[in-house]
């Protein structure tokens, strides 16, 4: 075999091996939090005097890459930069107004997911509410969730 094929065919290998490796799914480089979403936020200002049926204060998360892309408890595909959240008992479709109690600033989403029932927090919100509520950095706040409409999906 002459220079020229063994190398040909080493270089193939090699293309070949790197094609084969596995890249990270999820990152957890921060420049993730300044990557816009194609998403179109629906239209909640329908919701913008509603009373409130049911409030409760606690802490809230959020939860990111982690589950991008995955499948939510409805049955929806989860954009962690859509505005979307996970409760441990409010069905399917609930609308609440959730507002960050440090800085009053609030988003009206749908539930849309479960959570795991934990004593210390109430409700996990999609990375873009957490964005709209300045508590990315955080991670954690204390919020107040304004049940606005009960829905009507899944338990």
């Amino acid at each position: 075999m002459t220079v020229k094929k063994c190398h040909i065919i080493a270089l193939v290998s090699l293309l070949m091996l790197y094609g084969c490796s596995s890249s990270p799914r999820f990152t957890t480089d921060k420049s993730r939090f300044e990557k816009k979403s194609n998403t179109r936020f629906e239209d909640r200002s329908e919701y913008a005097n509603a009373k409130a049926l049911e409030t409760i204060v606690g802490v809230a998360s959020y939860y990111a890459d982690k589950f991008h892309g995955l499948i939510t408890y409805n049955g929806e595909v989860y954009d962690m930069y859509g505005l979307s959240a996970a409760h441990p008992s409010y069905q399917m479709g609930t609308v609440v107004r959730v507002t960050n109690l440090s800085n009053n600033k609030s988003v009206v989403i749908k539930i849309n997911d479960r959570m795991p029932l934990r004593p210390d927090r109430i409700i996990d919100l999609s990375l873009g509410c957490a964005m709209e509520l300045d508590m990315v950095n955080a991670g954690i706040m204390e919020v107040r969730v304004e049940v606005l409409e009960w829905g009507k999906g899944k338990k």
